[in-house]
């Protein structure tokens, strides 16, 4: 079966904003800083250089060991961790939610995305050093969200209440979840595999942050991923300055807003609010409101003066958290970060932020749209290739799937293109004789035109539905081919857990086939056997 290439501009799975982005259309260019090219990062290496302290590089060395202590990093990792004091040591960062073993299958791409493209600058680039990040939402708080993954088709969910920050989250109640999941692995080799792997992930660690961060520690050490926890005090601190700026000026609301007007054909991703912070106590995690002079906390009896909330943050800088619109200025300000790699809804809102970095004067990323990967099976491969299936076919909306293969399948050919031209040809004959003879008649046969269309339009659809009825069993074995390779209509990745596969091939080598075979800076989907 070739492996045809499906960019992701002519995939229909990503937005006109995305399309537009990948294409560099013109007016798009005040809302990024570079594209993504690795002639480009050069500049971006010096203007970062240029914007980051080597004091920040301490406090986050050192926040990084902390966040280590009861993990074991690789050799690698730890080497990484000791570089990001050295000031041509740069970063290349992901983010994702803390979801349940993983979540979808594209947590996985994303981080293989950034490995990638840190190979692929040292290589362009041998006397700077690159790091591969993976920030933690631990201070999110869409339970909903996270609490679930896919495998075969059944929905392992944790099933718990939450209110606060999900990193924060204790993992009681998830030995009945492994129950469930390791009833459903069945026996092997790969299967054991997975269950310790949970297991000792979620069974043997006390909240969701620091499952999370052993679980991918264990996934992608051997690639020197270095795991970031934002939620941390001393990281906070650095981070104060901007935050008070939020809390007095409310700048980024104004900054974001003047931008949103240059999205305006686009669908706006989120929205800012007057003040883009949360406060968190313990398990509270809510809305800070600046109304009549005061801070309030949303849905609590808590408010603060000016002068009180400006102490607050002096004291406890901790429990300042940002919001989606602040989270990438937060992120930025503490890394020595080059790029960020996210999918085409987390790039829709970073075009929103360029301006109020600016004006923070915190140098904004490069941003990069992650792989995306289609796995198939041996199996799959060869019933693709039994039903003369292409891989572009298979990324077909279904409907013109089934159109296109029956028409394929036919005998004779279902297109009444030809006759309408004809009829066409004779209708124009027809309107000139009006025209000399009495004009009025003209709207008589106009409308005339329109029936006949109309008619050969409906002989057309009659047609192809009886075509269909025809070879509904071929056809019905395309479809089901692709609902295997698209379920639910979607992408694989948004619906598939990492488990489904490394069941049928060990993890090591799973990772080893994404990592060869995936380029972060092609712009298309990348088709994996196994």
């Amino acid at each position: 079966m070739p492996n045809d290439c499906i960019t992701y501009q002519n995939s229909s799975y990503f937005s006109n904003l995305i399309v537009d982005y990948l294409n560099e259309k013109e007016e798009l260019k005040p809302l990024y800083n570079r594209f993504p090219t690795l002639e480009n990062f050069k500049l971006q290496i010096e203007e970062k250089q240029q914007n980051f302290s080597l004091d920040i590089r301490t406090i986050l060395v050192d926040a990084l060991k902390e966040q280590y202590q009861n993990i074991e990093p690789s050799d690698k990792t730890t080497s990484n961790i000791e570089k990001l004091l050295e000031e041509k040591t740069f970063t290349i960062t992901t983010g994702h939610q803390l979801n349940l073993f993983t979540g979808p299958l594209y947590f996985l791409y994303k981080i293989v995305s950034v490995i990638n493209l840190t190979k692929e600058l040292k290589a362009k680039y041998p006397e700077y050093n690159f790091v591969p990040i993976y920030w933690m939402a631990t201070e999110d708080h869409d339970f909903e969200e996270i609490n679930y993954f896919n495998f075969n088709n059944k929905k392992i969910k944790w099933n718990k209440e939450s209110n606060g920050p999900v990193g924060r989250l204790s993992t009681g109640g998830l030995d009945t979840v492994f129950e469930e999941f390791s009833a459903a692995l069945g026996k092997g080799e790969n299967a054991d595999y997975l269950r310790e792997l949970f297991k000792s992930s979620y069974l043997n660690h006390n909240t969701l942050t620091e499952a999370t961060r052993y679980l991918t520690n264990e996934l992608f050490k051997d690639q020197g991923l270095v795991i970031i926890d934002g939620d941390h005090k001393e990281l906070k601190k650095s981070f104060a300055p901007l935050v008070k700026n939020e809390l007095l000026n409310q700048t980024s609301f104004s900054e974001v807003n003047k931008t949103n007007k240059l999205l305006e054909e686009y669908k706006i991703q989120v929205n800012p609010r007057e003040i883009n912070l949360f406060y968190i106590l313990d398990d509270l995690r809510e809305r800070i409101i600046f109304e009549n002079n005061f801070y309030t906390i949303n849905n609590t009896n808590l408010k603060f003066s000016i002068s009180e909330i400006l102490t607050e943050l002096e004291n406890y800088p901790e429990r300042f958290s940002p919001n989606v619109i602040l989270r990438p200025l937060y992120q930025e300000a503490i890394l020595p970060n080059l790029c960020y790699i996210g999918g085409g809804g987390e790039l829709a809102y970073w075009f929103e932020l360029k301006s109020n970095f600016e004006v923070n004067n915190v140098t904004f990323p490069i941003l990069l749209l992650r792989n995306s990967v289609l796995i198939a099976t041996e199996k799959q491969i060869k019933k693709a290739d039994k039903l003369n299936l292409s891989w572009a076919e298979l990324f077909l909306n279904q409907e013109n799937l089934i159109e296109k293969k029956t028409k394929e399948l036919s005998q004779f050919k279902i297109d009444f293109t030809e006759q309408k031209l004809h009829l066409s040809k004779q209708f124009q004959y027809l309107t000139e004789i009006a025209k000399k003879t009495d004009k009025s008649f003209i709207g008589a046969v106009k409308a005339q035109e329109a029936k006949q269309n109309k008619g050969l339009d409906n002989l057309e659809k009659r047609l192809l539905k009886a075509e269909k009825k025809k070879h509904s069993e071929k056809i019905t074995q395309i479809t089901q081919l692709q609902n295997e390779l698209f379920p639910n209509k979607s992408l694989q990745e948004r619906n598939k857990n990492l488990s489904e596969f490394v069941k049928i091939e060990n993890y090591p080598s799973f990772l080893e086939k994404l990592l060869q075979k995936t380029d972060p800076l092609q712009q298309k989907f990348t088709i994996i056997e196994i």
